[in-house]
């Protein structure tokens, strides 16, 4: 599969190189196709490239939303409507304010969320809230934490679009019982203020390795 993963963070990093190796060709979007880490890491092993926002997003099937909250939709607005209708499109991202320092508030909370403004920012575009509420390196590797017993969420209203990203988080390692779909992108606001508790369970760990786990009768 054509994917584009927009943004050169360590998220960013983290997914673009699990889906390389798993076979995908993979572009990594940035502000200047010249961005120094897209170029380095296309460079690597696999199926890589590196391009614009734009460039990327309008040669791929699915896009992948690995930018920092607070600029995502700018960062989609340079990607282009067009080139995201009808796609598939990963919302990994949190509305992280850290304009005051750390620890940050959010930027969207209670009646909003970031999922859902991306959705109405961009209509045509099938947007999926997922991995949002762990690490990178969990996010592509959950047996790194407890042997992958624990849970991954999945929000958004288009219920193919929810399958195809069921289909892909497996491929990472995600078991179909650790998938949970959360039903409307709605339930990105829940998600997405879950935030400041992993912060904080993250310092007092030293460390990002922990992830959530549903347990019931």
């Amino acid at each position: 599969m054509k994917i584009a993963v927009l943004g050169t963070g360590m998220v960013g990093h983290a997914i673009a190189t699990k889906l390389a190796q798993l076979g995908h060709e993979v572009t990594m979007g940035s502000r200047e196709a010249t961005n120094p880490k897209a170029v380095d890491w296309a460079q690597g092993e696999g199926h890589r490239g590196a391009a614009t926002f734009a460039d990327a997003a309008a040669g791929a099937e699915l896009v992948v939303n690995a930018t920092a909250g607070t600029a995502t939709l700018e960062v989609l607005a340079s990607a282009g409507a067009d080139n995201l209708d009808g796609k598939v499109l990963i919302d990994v991202a949190n509305p992280l304010d850290f304009s005051r320092g750390f620890p940050p508030s959010l930027a969207v909370v209670n009646t909003d969320s970031l999922g859902e403004q991306v959705q109405r920012a961009f209509p045509g575009a099938r947007v999926v809230k997922t991995l949002n509420t762990m690490n990178c390196e969990v996010m592509v590797d959950p047996a790194r934490v407890g042997g992958g017993e624990h849970d991954v969420f999945v929000a958004g209203d288009d219920d193919v679009a929810k399958a195809a990203v069921k289909e892909l988080l497996a491929s990472f390692g995600w078991t179909p019982e650790h998938i949970y779909d959360l039903c409307v992108i709605a339930a990105a606001r829940g998600t997405e203020m879950y935030l400041p508790l992993w912060l904080s369970v993250m310092q007092n760990l030293g460390n990002g390795d922990f992830n959530i786990k549903i347990v019931r009768d």
